[in-house]
């Protein structure tokens, strides 16, 4: 516990900076600002440091689920509040510069910091209250040297990080999903990984609606980070294990083929695809489960078109990319959200991954593309990195 402590002292200590300076600019400013804002703001702060201290201490990988979602919902609505402050404080002392040389504030600054601070905290709520629910469906074309002729307008329809435990019991936005891509009317669909967030019980609530994805090739699927139960504090080695199989067991139920480092085959009379499925293979501090040689015991090298299901892009990244020896035309990954901040081609997610979203070829013609996701982890929002379902047609 005295880590976490530790690690928000800072974050309380800049917070209670920021108020202070908020209050007193409002007192001068304001009329009223001594008598009523001083208060409140004084009163609000101390609240709100009470609650993210209380937040902080309460176990995240051992309680239950409902618990994690009020924990995940209350620190979201704080840093709503302080993430908008942080900026007015910010262009606020932009406008202070000229003091330090003998001039005056720029009154205009203090009014752009609010509106920059209002438009902040609607943006932050617009993404948690509207634009989660939102979908994109992301139509490209890829061209498989190799494919069978038959094969040549094949078109597949990419899933990823649904992430169904953020959603409690609520199936509305995965019955959308679930319908949205059936609308496409693909011929093979596929889960690039993350379907719950800690532990197996989170996907009961969802598994009929799930199990109403239809497509002519199936439902191919493989496991994320998220699905080995590694962010759980389960009692034993043997109750997580049990948990991992009985995933396996519900995606089967539900008509998913998990790909567990296999391979399965689209098999026409000209030829064939193969679709290359492994565990989860990344970079720290992630496990790595996934074994490509052992998914495809055969030469990587050889004139079969391939397709490989990996969820963290990093995979690519390390393994696939310009390599010669392995003919593997299209890597399908999922893993980064976007870090559920993105405008066009603008994210966060750069400073993380190199490959975070969209499509990505390297000099040898392997291609990876990486789906943002349709769910959410950690905070309940998508400011831009709207839910993405990627419609592929596959070309000669």
């Amino acid at each position: 516990m005295r880590l976490p402590l530790v690690l928000i002292l800072p974050v309380l200590v800049l917070n209670a900076l920021v108020d202070w300076y908020i209050c007193r600019a409002v007192a001068r400013r304001c009329t009223c600002g001594r008598r009523f804002w001083q208060p409140f703001s004084v009163w609000s702060s101390v609240a709100l440091a009470i609650a993210l201290i209380v937040l902080i201490c309460l176990p995240k990988r051992s309680g239950g689920d409902a618990e994690l979602l009020s924990i995940m919902w209350v620190l979201y609505a704080y840093f709503s509040i302080y993430v908008p402050k942080y900026l007015y404080v910010i262009i606020d002392l932009i406008g202070k510069i000229p003091c330090l040389f003998g001039g005056r504030r720029i009154k205009g600054f203090g009014v752009s910091g609010m509106v920059v601070a209002a438009g902040t905290f609607g943006l932050m709520w617009w993404g948690a209250l509207v634009n989660r629910f939102n979908l994109d469906v992301n139509r490209v074309d890829v061209e498989i040297p190799g494919l069978p002729t038959s094969l040549d307008g094949f078109t597949i329809a990419q899933i990823s990080d649904m992430h169904v435990g953020s959603y409690g019991t609520d199936t509305a936005f995965v019955a959308k999903l679930v319908r949205t891509v059936n609308d496409l009317h693909p011929d093979l669909i596929v889960f690039t990984g993350d379907v719950v967030n800690r532990h197996t019980s989170e996907i009961e609530p969802f598994r009929a609606v799930l199990s109403g994805l239809h497509a002519p090739e199936g439902v191919l699927s493989v496991l994320g980070n998220h699905d080995y139960g590694d962010y759980y504090m389960w009692p034993d080695d043997s109750a997580k294990m049990v948990d991992r199989r009985l995933l396996h067991t519900i995606q089967a139920d539900m008509g998913w083929r998990l790909l567990n480092n296999e391979t399965a085959e689209i098999v026409r009379p000209d030829g064939k695809l193969a679709v290359i499925g492994v565990e989860n293979i990344g970079d720290p501090p992630f496990p790595i489960y996934g074994n490509l040689d052992e998914a495809y015991p055969g030469d990587l090298a050889d004139d079969v078109p391939k397709i490989l299901l990996s969820h963290n892009p990093m995979h690519w990244v390390n393994d696939i990319k310009d390599s010669p020896d392995k003919n593997i035309a299209l890597t399908l990954s999922g893993h980064t959200h976007a870090m559920q901040i993105a405008f066009g081609r603008v994210s966060p997610a750069v400073f993380r991954y190199p490959t975070w979203g969209g499509m990505y070829t390297d000099e040898d013609g392997h291609s990876l593309y990486v789906n943002i996701g349709t769910g959410e982890v950690g905070i309940p929002t998508r400011i831009g990195a709207t839910p993405e379902i990627t419609l592929f047609t596959l070309r000669k």
